[in-house]
């Protein structure tokens, strides 16, 4: 078989190592060919192609990014769509593709194999937001780049008796929040699961002051303080129609500073999170998956993904990777609340 690989919405450490496993696999075991559609559906769409011999995969489970580039193109849109891609699938000779992607990648996915086109998928976020799956790749890189960067700033504010805030990704999931909260020792994690108001985080706030501490928040992009409707997001819509978030340590550090009378300094990492090297439990996480991927590819599961189910690889269906988020717990949010203040 020729199978077609690509890489879809943000980039995310572990991406190459899956395609590495898909590949190799896919040649030693089964003796098939790849190809690799660039920039995520934009090169599905367009049909814009290059060969994925093995030689290429060699060494680059440890590299960050995507070799084959990544992309917010909707397939469906810009002349798209089921049959402009089956006739580039024929044109190539390509029998089957490999989507590794997020919540947006997977929902294309399913569209296009309810229009019968053979696509398998990868779940890819570093959020660790989607339900089918008990760990996605790039979350544990995530929290370690998270956990190391807040402990920097632990020190920055012990050395001036400040507040930091330290703003994470998510969206509209805490789990990056939880854990590098909790690694990174903070005085409070407020997170989309969970409200609080203004009160109660100043409250943690002055506790941890009157302690002789430099207090610490860690906050995820996504998070709603009470009395707000929805997260702060000023920079529009994306390519899939959904919000993009950011900027609300930026709110809660003048309103907390007022409050407390604390300097307070606000950190957003951003894309940070996103870049470097995976963690080796990403690199083998990853590896397992585009294995994984080839066996559904040769038992012709068309329409499902692989997902790692406690140390399992299994595969589920598109409707049900993409029917909830997975969202954290109130006893995992309580068993950290321990902790605050």
């Amino acid at each position: 078989m020729k199978i077609g690989i690509l890489t879809s919405g943000g980039d995310c450490p572990g991406l190459n190592a899956v395609i590495r496993g898909a590949v190799l696999k896919g040649i030693a075991v089964h003796g098939h060919e790849f190809v690799g559609f660039l920039d995520g559906w934009r090169g599905v769409v367009e049909g814009d192609v290059i060969d994925i011999p093995r030689a290429l995969v060699r060494g680059i489970a440890k590299q960050g990014g995507t070799i084959l580039g990544t992309s917010r193109t909707n397939p469906f849109e810009n002349n798209g769509g089921p049959d402009v891609i089956k006739a580039n699938m024929q044109r190539l000779g390509i029998d089957a593709i490999i989507a590794i992607g997020g919540e947006g990648t997977l929902a294309a996915a399913k569209r296009l194999t309810d229009a019968g086109l053979k696509i398998v998928g990868v779940p890819k976020t570093v959020d660790n937001d989607l339900d089918a799956t008990d760990y996605t790749f790039g979350f544990d890189t995530a929290v370690e780049i998270a956990t190391e960067a807040i402990d920097r700033l632990r020190t920055t504010g012990e050395s001036h008796h400040r507040t930091m805030i330290a703003e994470v990704m998510g969206r509209h999931v805490g789990w990056i929040a939880l854990h590098a909260g909790m690694a990174s020792g903070a005085h409070a994690i407020l997170i989309p699961e969970q409200q609080a108001s203004m009160e109660q985080i100043t409250r943690w706030v002055l506790s941890a002051r009157d302690r002789g501490r430099a207090p610490l928040v860690v906050v995820a992009e996504g998070f709603v303080p009470e009395g707000q409707e929805s997260p702060h997001s000023e920079r529009g819509l994306d390519t899939f129609g959904r919000p993009r978030l950011g900027g609300i340590a930026e709110l809660l550090a003048p309103e907390l500073e007022a409050r407390t009378g604390i300097e307070t300094r606000a950190t957003v990492l951003g894309h940070i999170q996103r870049g470097g090297v995976p963690t080796a439990f990403d690199r083998v996480l990853a590896t397992r998956l585009g294995m994984a991927a080839i066996d559904s590819v040769v038992e012709q599961r068309w329409g499902t993904m692989v997902s790692l189910n406690g140390t399992d690889i299994v595969h589920v269906g598109f409707d049900a990777a993409l029917g909830n988020l997975k969202s954290v717990p109130k006893h995992r949010y309580e068993e950290a609340a321990v902790l605050f203040g």
